[in-house]
């Protein structure tokens, strides 16, 4: 991921209900929640979810699959592993081995 990318997704990532929709699913995993279900569960009007679901998707945080008349989405890990591997890039002046610390605190607090 580029900087360019990076600040589209830490723009999607910036609004509230983006942020919690993101970590819904996340935490939905494999799964993943259709549409109707990320907005009933979050509390908010579908048209608003679909609008904050186009962002998503647009800055490589979402996928989705179509199941006939329904869209179910997921996170997208790729697109997570890539703005992470961009904050990391350059970690610690270029010494990455000083930043494994940080990542295995993060993974097992996950």
């Amino acid at each position: 991921m580029d900087k360019s990318e990076s600040l589209l997704a830490f723009g999607a990532l910036s609004q509230e209900t983006r942020l919690d929709v993101f970590r819904l699913l996340i935490a939905a995993g494999e799964a993943g929640m259709l549409a109707g279900e990320i907005a009933e569960t979050l509390g908010v009007r579908q048209n608003t979810m679909s609008a904050n679901l186009s962002v998503l998707l647009s800055a490589g945080l979402v996928k989705n699959l179509r199941e006939g008349r329904t869209i179910r989405y997921f996170a997208n890990t790729d697109g997570l592993r890539g703005l992470l591997g961009f904050l990391l890039r350059d970690c610690c002046g270029g010494r990455p081995e000083l930043c494994e610390p940080l990542i295995e605190d993060i993974a097992c607090k996950c």
